[in-house]
């Protein structure tokens, strides 16, 4: 593919999770992976065409499907996977892609027949995957996962390739640094926010939360239930941030708290955290310890107990 891109220019379908809207700088990380690819391609003079939910933003072509600001069930999410099926079809009949480049959880629901070589990178844990995604009969199929601890934790026999770790654009706001911490991400319960705020709370320091609820009902009740009770003047929810406030904000924060439940595949906040000179306090889950270096890059922790601890001691960290 290199020499391929050296001589000529490509044509790359790339292939959103159909019900995260696509921006510039997106709130989830395959959005954001995404995204840097699609730009980095019109850049380089090939052609990018991205299937994405519409209102999506892109530098490419944007070939959409429904945007879905409703309750997400299985028949919503069929008639979504239909249109993405349409889509590609479309695509591949009349644009002739090199490749294909699928990033959602759901992907199986929607891959092509064989054809164009198709690349899925694997974003979310394995076991977030149905099984049968692993082990992919379509011929010219390549799953990449994002780091290490991921690639281990694969079944027997996944036809996976080796890891292909995710980046971040390294370009720093300058901004002085303030007396607050920052949590970022998807509201879930996975990500741990309300582990967050506890921490804070421990540590009696201010936090800010900054994220997007999705239009799922767990997803809507637990912030509901385990995000909005636990606010006040020093904790306080901001909402979705991008762009040139969020590079802000992740140089003015004292520290960046992870505290994801799940296991953490990659973490793009930890590495902007990190880009931008901030200490990290991370939960010990995944791929964290990959990219948070204890004691240099911020600290790994067990617990809210520990993740308070640490964050009285960030300002030993050299940013």
């Amino acid at each position: 593919m290199a020499s391929a891109a050296r001589g000529r220019k490509l044509t790359v379908v790339s292939v959103a999770y159909p019900f995260a809207t696509v921006t510039a700088d997106p709130v989830g990380g395959a959005e954001q992976v995404l995204a840097h690819i699609d730009r980095a391609l019109v850049a380089a003079g090939h052609r990018s065409i991205v299937i994405a939910p519409d209102r999506s933003s892109v530098a490419g072509e944007l070939r959409a499907v429904a945007a879905v600001g409703e309750a997400i069930d299985d028949a919503l999410r069929e008639r979504v996977h239909e249109q993405v099926r349409t889509r590609l079809r479309e695509a591949i009949a009349r644009d002739r892609p090199d490749v294909v480049h699928v990033h959602g959880v759901d992907f199986a629901s929607y891959l092509p027949p064989p054809g164009p070589p198709l690349v899925a990178t694997l974003h979310l844990p394995l076991d977030w995957y149905p099984a049968a995604a692993l082990f992919p009969t379509r011929p010219g199929t390549w799953l990449h996962p994002v780091s290490s601890d991921q690639a281990s934790s694969a079944p027997p026999g996944a036809a996976l390739g080796a890891p292909i770790e995710n980046g971040v654009d390294l370009t720093v706001v300058a901004a002085r640094k303030r007396r607050f911490a920052l949590a970022l991400g998807r509201v879930c319960p996975e990500k741990g926010l309300d582990d967050a705020i506890d921490a804070s709370k421990r540590a009696g320091s201010s936090l800010l939360i900054a994220g997007a609820v999705f239009p799922y009902p767990e997803h809507r009740r637990f912030f509901a239930e385990r995000i909005v009770p636990r606010l006040d003047r020093c904790r306080r929810w901001i909402g979705p941030v991008e762009g040139r406030r969020k590079k802000r904000l992740l140089a003015q924060a004292r520290c960046v708290l992870v505290a994801s439940k799940a296991r953490e595949t990659s973490s793009l906040v930890a590495m902007e955290a990190i880009a931008a000179g901030t200490p990290v306090v991370a939960y010990r889950t995944g791929a964290l310890p990959e990219i948070v270096e204890h004691g240099r890059t911020g600290f790994i922790v067990d617990g809210v107990e520990a993740m308070a601890a640490a964050c009285t001691q960030v300002d030993r960290i050299d940013g």
